[in-house]
């Protein structure tokens, strides 16, 4: 790479250092990541000129789309081509059409013959690749390309979704032919190539939750390719299967990862800081401001949860889990620990050194089962019939807390633990009238929380709570209003 800029063309060896030797996976984003990069710091006059500095994904968007494509990031892959009726635009150019138009010279049959060998890919899969249209998909995709690009070191990352073009001298170069393992690739030398393939598979589905963990699904793939080229060629069949349910949409998703990476950039800073933004309640339907310290981020219950210390949607100084796709703001706004908006208590606490901790959190949590561990604690009385508890409960990991009880030392445990006298007298009359032969657990928990719930559902009718009487009482209006569905 000479200072002038990105002059590589399209061919199969540079897709495959662009890709980080994911080719065969990622054959059409890489061609995007190409053509990005060509019109950044490529063709003349090179965007990185007449972008402004710092730019966000908008100013590139109007830069590669025609006026009819739609801006909507709610808008799906096929309605965007479908909706754009001005044929030149980039989303209905094929990857056949971009390797004829920038790289004359290289034949299709010389780029498949060459990109079969890279990729193990059939040349009928590869043709298939050719005639589809690279820039045929959502914004969030592109928005993830520039993430990506910045990752690589071609761009430089910003708070708030903003980006700067690099120097032409500092452009990444291209490795050697026979290039040695990265300082990353080599952390995973010791593992064997089935073992590597098995790591990568595991982390790129983790990747979503965490998006941080792509440099470390990149450092496997130079793993496979920087040892042995051919291990690409030896993918052995995947035997095991990672499932994680993400409830949300594209744009949903693009708008709660935008807010993870600014907490974790506010986490990079030496002194942190506050963030204030506007949260849903679902039960009142309305909007409510909050004003708090960001503790750490949870993926729980199929989405992402900020726990958070400081003002509370009921205006208190607690602690309060946040769903990400429920923040109503555009963005977080960061408050510096002099602004005056940043409440007195959180002050006096960063000034003792005693702002709240991850490690805090997790206390918390190993204390009782549920996941607002902010909640009273409650000691939650089960029982199950004694075959369906050896097959679904027995010997099952829940919560520390979480152990089976003989019957016998029911009575002792329910007047140790429960104050009341009348939950008591009630719950001893409940245990006797029940079976010693059946299965008995007890755990802590955190009172109305929801992850608790949930899972006592998934164990209906087999399991029925024996205390706390409210938690019981709550579960019996739940089944007779089912019933009531069925009652006809």
């Amino acid at each position: 790479m000479s200072a002038i800029g990105f002059l590589y063309p399209p061919s199969p060896s540079i897709l495959h250092w662009l890709s980080a030797g994911q080719l065969a996976n990622r054959l059409q984003r890489t061609l995007r990541l190409w053509v990005l990069l060509h019109r950044l710091y490529g063709v003349q006059p090179h965007w990185s000129t007449s972008l402004p500095q710092p730019f966000s994904y908008p100013d590139i968007r109007e830069r590669l789309f025609a006026d009819s494509h739609g801006r909507s990031d709610s808008l799906s892959a096929q309605d965007l081509t479908a909706t754009c009726a001005d044929l030149t635009c980039l989303c209905h150019k094929t990857l056949q059409t971009w390797l004829h138009e920038v790289s004359p010279r290289l034949t299709a049959s010389e780029w498949l013959t060459e990109m079969a060998q890279l990729t193990g890919l059939a040349t009928t899969e590869l043709e298939q690749h050719l005639d589809q249209c690279p820039f045929a998909t959502v914004h969030r995709s592109l928005r993830d390309d520039l993430k990506l690009l910045s990752q690589q070191g071609w761009l430089e990352a910003l708070p708030q979704g903003r980006y700067r073009c690099v120097s032409t001298a500092k452009l990444p170069l291209p490795p050697p032919p026979a290039a040695s393992l990265t300082a990353h690739s080599a952390l995973f030398a010791s593992l064997s190539a089935a073992q590597t393939w098995e790591m990568l598979r595991v982390l790129e589905a983790l990747a979503f939750v965490q998006p941080n963990l792509q440099l470390v699904v990149q450092a496997l793939w130079e793993q496979l390719t920087a040892i042995d080229a051919h291990r690409l060629r030896e993918e052995p069949s995947q035997r095991i299967f990672i499932h994680l349910d993400y409830i949300l949409s594209e744009a949903m998703q693009e708008k709660v990862d935008d807010f993870q990476e600014q907490i974790e950039q506010l986490w990079g800073t030496p002194d942190g800081g506050v963030i204030q933004f506007k949260t849903w309640l679902a039960r009142e339907e309305r909007q409510v401001p909050v004003t708090v310290y960001p503790v750490c981020l949870h993926y729980a219950r199929r989405a992402k949860y900020l726990s958070a210390y400081g003002l509370d949607p009921e205006g208190k100084l607690a602690w309060h889990n946040y769903r990400l796709d429920r923040v109503a703001s555009k963005k977080l706004k960061v408050l510096a620990w002099g602004d005056p908006g940043v409440p007195q208590g959180l002050k006096e606490l960063r000034h003792a050194g005693e702002l709240p901790s991850p490690e805090a959190v997790k206390a918390k949590l190993d204390e009782a089962w549920g996941f607002n561990f902010y909640l009273p604690r409650q000691l939650l009385l089960l029982r199950f019939p004694a075959k369906f508890a050896h097959w679904y409960v027995d010997h099952t990991v829940r919560h520390p807390t979480f152990c089976p009880i003989a019957y016998s030392h029911l009575p002792d445990l329910v007047r140790q633990e429960i104050t009341d006298p009348l939950e008591q007298q009630e719950t001893l009359k409940l245990i006797a009238r029940r079976s010693a032969s059946d299965a008995y657990y007890a755990v802590w928990i955190r009172a109305g929380d929801i992850n608790v719930m949930m899972r006592l559902r998934d164990w209906r009718p087999n399991g029925e709570v024996i205390a706390p009487l409210s938690l019981r009482q709550d579960i019996a209006k739940e089944v007779t209003q089912e019933l009531a569905h069925y009652s006809d």
